[in-house]
Protein backbone atom coordinates (compact mmCIF):
# COMPACT_ATOMS: atom_id res chain seq x y z
CA UNK A 1 0.00 0.00 0.00
CA UNK A 2 1.03 3.13 -0.56
CA UNK A 3 0.10 6.48 0.72
CA UNK A 4 0.44 10.23 -1.27
CA UNK A 5 -0.95 13.64 0.21
CA UNK A 6 -1.11 17.13 -0.75
CA UNK A 7 -2.80 20.15 0.59
CA UNK A 8 -4.80 23.19 -0.93
CA UNK A 9 -6.17 26.36 -0.23
CA UNK A 10 -9.07 28.12 -1.54
CA UNK A 11 -9.49 31.81 -0.52
CA UNK A 12 -13.16 31.85 -0.84
CA UNK A 13 -13.39 32.09 -4.67
CA UNK A 14 -13.50 29.70 -7.05
CA UNK A 15 -9.57 29.34 -7.63
CA UNK A 16 -8.01 26.65 -5.82
CA UNK A 17 -4.15 25.95 -4.88
CA UNK A 18 -3.36 22.54 -4.74
CA UNK A 19 0.44 21.80 -3.05
CA UNK A 20 2.25 19.04 -3.97
CA UNK A 21 5.17 19.41 -1.93
CA UNK A 22 8.41 18.67 -4.28
CA UNK A 23 6.05 18.58 -7.27
CA UNK A 24 4.86 21.83 -7.12
CA UNK A 25 1.42 23.86 -7.16
CA UNK A 26 -1.38 23.47 -9.21
CA UNK A 27 -3.98 26.18 -9.84
CA UNK A 28 -7.68 25.12 -10.28
CA UNK A 29 -9.86 27.79 -11.39
CA UNK A 30 -12.98 28.20 -13.20
CA UNK A 31 -12.93 30.27 -16.66
CA UNK A 32 -13.83 34.03 -16.20
CA UNK A 33 -17.49 33.54 -17.58
CA UNK A 34 -18.16 30.69 -14.94
CA UNK A 35 -17.44 33.41 -12.03
CA UNK A 36 -13.31 32.02 -11.85
CA UNK A 37 -10.50 34.20 -12.94
CA UNK A 38 -9.21 31.49 -15.37
CA UNK A 39 -5.70 31.65 -13.77
CA UNK A 40 -6.01 27.54 -14.38
CA UNK A 41 -7.72 24.15 -15.73
CA UNK A 42 -11.20 23.78 -14.16
CA UNK A 43 -11.04 20.95 -11.50
CA UNK A 44 -12.58 18.78 -14.74
CA UNK A 45 -9.82 19.44 -16.69
CA UNK A 46 -7.36 18.53 -14.44
CA UNK A 47 -9.20 15.56 -14.07
CA UNK A 48 -8.63 14.63 -17.51
CA UNK A 49 -5.62 15.91 -17.46
CA UNK A 50 -4.93 13.06 -14.76
CA UNK A 51 -6.26 10.21 -17.36
CA UNK A 52 -4.21 11.05 -19.89
CA UNK A 53 -1.09 11.31 -17.57
CA UNK A 54 -2.67 7.93 -15.78
CA UNK A 55 -2.81 6.08 -19.04
CA UNK A 56 0.04 6.84 -20.44
CA UNK A 57 2.23 6.29 -16.87
CA UNK A 58 0.36 2.60 -16.93
CA UNK A 59 0.50 2.02 -20.58
CA UNK A 60 4.76 2.80 -20.09
CA UNK A 61 4.69 0.28 -17.02
CA UNK A 62 2.63 -2.39 -19.24
CA UNK A 63 4.61 -1.91 -22.45
CA UNK A 64 7.66 -2.67 -20.29
CA UNK A 65 6.64 -5.80 -18.79
CA UNK A 66 5.32 -7.24 -21.99
CA UNK A 67 8.63 -5.90 -24.31
CA UNK A 68 6.24 -3.78 -26.22
CA UNK A 69 8.35 -0.88 -28.10
CA UNK A 70 6.57 2.56 -28.82
CA UNK A 71 7.98 6.15 -29.86
CA UNK A 72 5.70 8.11 -27.96
CA UNK A 73 1.83 8.25 -26.98
CA UNK A 74 -0.34 11.51 -27.83
CA UNK A 75 -3.73 12.16 -26.37
CA UNK A 76 -6.34 14.62 -26.87
CA UNK A 77 -9.23 14.29 -24.99
CA UNK A 78 -12.75 16.00 -24.16
CA UNK A 79 -16.04 15.70 -21.82
CA UNK A 80 -18.95 16.63 -21.67
CA UNK A 81 -21.25 17.80 -18.24
CA UNK A 82 -25.22 18.35 -17.37
CA UNK A 83 -24.23 21.61 -15.54
CA UNK A 84 -28.04 21.08 -14.13
CA UNK A 85 -26.15 18.69 -11.88
CA UNK A 86 -24.09 21.18 -10.33
CA UNK A 87 -26.76 23.60 -10.05
CA UNK A 88 -28.63 21.55 -7.88
CA UNK A 89 -31.02 19.46 -9.84
CA UNK A 90 -30.21 16.01 -8.03
CA UNK A 91 -31.53 13.89 -11.00
CA UNK A 92 -28.45 15.09 -12.95
CA UNK A 93 -25.33 13.41 -11.94
CA UNK A 94 -23.15 16.37 -11.13
CA UNK A 95 -19.43 14.62 -13.26
CA UNK A 96 -18.91 13.94 -16.50
CA UNK A 97 -22.00 12.98 -18.72
CA UNK A 98 -19.19 11.61 -21.54
CA UNK A 99 -15.22 11.77 -21.93
CA UNK A 100 -13.58 11.10 -25.51
CA UNK A 101 -9.97 10.27 -25.56
CA UNK A 102 -8.33 9.97 -28.69
CA UNK A 103 -4.67 8.31 -27.77
CA UNK A 104 -2.11 7.65 -30.56
CA UNK A 105 1.04 4.81 -30.11
CA UNK A 106 3.80 5.80 -32.20
CA UNK A 107 4.93 2.24 -33.17
CA UNK A 108 6.43 -0.42 -35.43
CA UNK A 109 5.10 -3.28 -32.90
CA UNK A 110 2.07 -5.49 -34.73
CA UNK A 111 -1.38 -4.94 -34.08
CA UNK A 112 -1.93 -7.94 -31.92
CA UNK A 113 1.07 -7.01 -29.60
CA UNK A 114 -0.53 -3.23 -29.23
CA UNK A 115 -4.04 -5.28 -28.30
CA UNK A 116 -2.45 -6.63 -25.04
CA UNK A 117 -0.77 -3.33 -23.82
CA UNK A 118 -4.10 -1.73 -24.10
CA UNK A 119 -6.04 -4.63 -22.39
CA UNK A 120 -3.42 -4.71 -19.73
CA UNK A 121 -3.47 -0.63 -19.46
CA UNK A 122 -6.87 -0.40 -19.04
CA UNK A 123 -7.86 -2.95 -16.61
CA UNK A 124 -5.03 -1.27 -14.02
CA UNK A 125 -5.22 2.15 -14.92
CA UNK A 126 -6.21 3.83 -11.82
CA UNK A 127 -8.11 7.31 -12.97
CA UNK A 128 -9.72 5.14 -15.83
CA UNK A 129 -11.36 2.75 -13.50
CA UNK A 130 -12.51 5.25 -11.49
CA UNK A 131 -14.30 6.89 -14.01
CA UNK A 132 -15.71 3.66 -15.18
CA UNK A 133 -16.52 2.98 -11.64
CA UNK A 134 -18.75 6.17 -11.64
CA UNK A 135 -20.30 5.14 -14.64
CA UNK A 136 -19.63 7.59 -17.09
CA UNK A 137 -19.46 7.27 -20.78
CA UNK A 138 -15.97 6.65 -21.21
CA UNK A 139 -14.97 6.03 -25.12
CA UNK A 140 -10.85 5.36 -26.02
CA UNK A 141 -10.09 5.38 -29.43
CA UNK A 142 -6.70 3.65 -29.75
CA UNK A 143 -4.91 4.65 -32.79
CA UNK A 144 -1.36 2.98 -34.19
CA UNK A 145 0.56 5.00 -35.74
CA UNK A 146 3.06 3.09 -37.69
CA UNK A 147 5.39 3.50 -40.51
CA UNK A 148 2.82 2.97 -42.81
CA UNK A 149 0.04 5.52 -41.38
CA UNK A 150 -2.23 5.08 -38.95
CA UNK A 151 -4.80 2.12 -37.81
CA UNK A 152 -7.36 2.37 -35.46
CA UNK A 153 -7.42 -0.46 -32.68
CA UNK A 154 -11.07 -2.08 -32.66
CA UNK A 155 -12.25 -4.11 -29.95
CA UNK A 156 -13.88 -7.23 -30.20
Amino acid sequence: MRRKSLSAHNDASMRTVADFGEFGRLVLDEPVPHGGSGEGPSPLQAVLGALCGCEAVTFRRTATELGFEYRSLDFEAAFTIDIRGRQGDRSVRPHFQAVRVRAVVATDEPMEALAAVIEETEARCPVLNLLHDAKVDLRIEWIRDGRGGLETFTRR
